[in-house]
């Protein structure tokens, strides 16, 4: 058993003071008590810590080498996946698992408990399967055995180049699998799980419209019935078009009028819908999970985070392309959007919660949901996902409650994240992960091996 104290906390009823979190030999919450005295390690302010909901960790190491004009006047995210692609070619199982556990280091500084990673990098150049069909899968684990995150590995399917049913380009090879060859390699990646702690679990994710045949989208959640489901949705206008010309319907129209759409998916992005498809897809109980610095990397375009929110529905928010990791930018993005676009301020602030509070809140119960996951809350029988922030910095300093959260997304940054545990495993301390020194240095050694790769 080991104990936290805080000198504030963020409990499901609401804000305390002086809470004492008690977490078994499991990385489960057993007790929590509020007016208590000081006891265990102590922190200034206690928060759940949330799920980050969509990463492709890869991406990272291929960060801020995409920002200069290519030769097609209108570069986009069609442009920049051709220089995706192009990068990925080089990696090998080594690389992906180095880079992997330096974004999943980062993630953990950054307050996220959990990476769920959305993994379609599954075979050689050249689209070889490896000797284990699942090989990358496993280094994907081997990673977050390295860094302690809590982690839900979702091995994507992807057969397809487009709606038309087109074959697998160069770029692509690597991520395709038949229907049949990726229900064994989901077999062999859930066993992999099988060395990482008990929080670790698993899903599926069929890449998009795009990669898969409608036949099998339509079938998705009886093919795979338990376990999260995530999928790409409306990203992008030309997926839109694409869409309307071979499914006749936009995207989000089409999967809810032909998939069987409920509180076990994620659909990642949907920055293209309209105002009747957000609030159907809102209704239907699926979690929105958003990627905001992303979407404005690429422009994504602008998810209508206020129409969604007042038609109930949940998000959840992910890092993506990794260009940066940072949890507290991401909220900020999402909200500024809002701003940008509707003239106003504190649009997704409540009667009863700051715009801070109520993002943190919605973050949490949308990445619990989409995973699967016991976390979100600090209460009894929960995974012990938790982050402190340092209230004796003065971008936090007399703050107290719902200004704690606005002070640290909307004026300062995730340098106030001072210690992280996910499952019980407190793995960042004083800002910084303990493992760090080794991460990077690895990772250092691995962008010297992909120098020229790009």
């Amino acid at each position: 058993m080991q104990t936290i104290w805080a000198e504030t906390a963020l409990l499901p009823s609401g804000w305390a003071d002086k809470v004492r979190v008690d977490v078994d030999a499991h990385g489960l919450i057993h007790a929590v008590e509020m007016s208590v005295p000081r006891t265990g390690t102590t922190v200034p302010c206690l928060l759940p810590a949330p799920v980050n909901v969509h990463s492709h960790a890869f991406q990272r190491a291929m960060a801020g080498l995409t920002e200069a004009r290519g030769p097609d006047p209108t570069d986009s995210f069609w442009t920049w996946r051709q220089l995706m692609y192009r990068f990925l070619d080089q990696l090998t199982p080594d690389h992906i698992e180095v880079i992997t556990a330096l974004v999943q280091m980062e993630m953990l500084e950054a307050g996220y408990a959990t990476n769920t990673e959305f993994h379609y990098l599954h075979h050689q150049p050249g689209g070889a399967p490896y000797d284990a069909l699942a090989e990358t899968s496993e280094r994907i684990c081997a990673a977050a055995a390295q860094t302690g995150i809590g982690l839900c590995l979702l091995p994507v399917h992807y057969e397809f180049g487009g709606c038309d049913g087109r074959a697998l380009g160069p770029g692509q090879i690597r991520f395709g699998n038949t229907m049949e060859r990726f229900q064994s390699l989901c077999s062999d990646a859930v066993a992999s799980l099988r060395h990482l702690p008990k929080d670790a679990t698993s899903g599926v994710a069929p890449h998009s419209l795009r990669a898969v045949r409608t036949q099998d989208l339509t079938a998705y959640a009886d093919l795979f019935p338990s376990g999260p489901i995530h999928m790409h949705l409306a990203e992008q206008r030309a997926e839109v078009d694409e869409a309307q010309q071979h499914l006749h319907a936009r995207p989000v129209t089409w999967a809810l009028d032909n998939m069987d759409l409920t509180d076990r998916w994620c659909l990642i992005h949907c920055t293209q819908m309209t105002p009747e498809e957000t609030i159907r897809l809102a209704r239907s109980g699926a979690v929105a999970g958003l990627c905001p610095i992303t979407e404005s990397s690429l422009g994504d375009g602008i998810f209508d985070a206020v129409r969604w929110c007042n038609a109930g529905g949940s998000f959840a928010i992910g890092s993506d392309s990794n260009i940066r990791i940072a949890l507290s930018e991401e909220l900020r993005t999402l909200d500024y959007s809002q701003r940008l676009r509707d003239g106003t301020r504190a649009a997704l602030a409540t009667s009863d919660k700051s715009t801070g509070r109520q993002l943190f809140d919605e973050m949490l119960r949308g990445g619990a949901q989409a995973t699967g996951r016991a976390s979100g809350q600090i209460a009894e029988g929960h995974w012990a996902d938790l982050m402190a922030l340092d209230t004796a910095s003065e971008h936090l300093w007399g703050r107290s409650w719902d200004h704690i959260l606005d002070a640290w997304i909307f004026a300062s940054d995730d340098s106030l994240v001072q210690d992280v545990w996910a499952a019980g495993r407190h793995i960042v301390r004083g800002g910084t992960h303990i493992d760090r020194p080794r991460i990077v240095a690895a990772y250092k050694k691995t962008l010297d091996a992909l120098r020229d790769a790009i």
